[in-house]
């Protein structure tokens, strides 16, 4: 089922939203990754053909993943506005005088 299919289906009602299988989850994002906004038990194989098909869709990632992350930036550089800061540390080295 497309994006347009699953909003036509539904109205544009939210409360008429249903919950995607992983599989028809699957079929749905690999179609249009902002299909995933529409995808409430999010797996992190779901989350990686979203960001695949469409880098923006990492806007939608309930729970990021380093490679999930990286995925999406890779497909579109600009996705890197999406990304949450706490998904890639940073680290201080410090010098230690003696």
């Amino acid at each position: 089922m497309t994006l347009k299919e699953f909003l036509k289906k539904v109205r544009g009602r939210e409360e008429s939203i249903v919950e995607y299988s992983e599989i028809k989850a699957l079929e749905a994002v690999k179609q249009n990754g902002y299909a995933l906004q529409y995808v409430k038990e999010q797996s992190e194989a779901v989350c990686l053909e979203a960001v695949k098909q469409n880098g923006y869709a990492l806007q939608y990632v309930k729970e990021q993943s380093e490679a999930v992350c990286l995925e999406a930036v890779k497909q579109t550089g600009d996705a890197l506005r999406y990304v949450d800061k706490r998904i890639f540390k940073i680290t201080k080295k410090v010098k230690i005088k003696t």
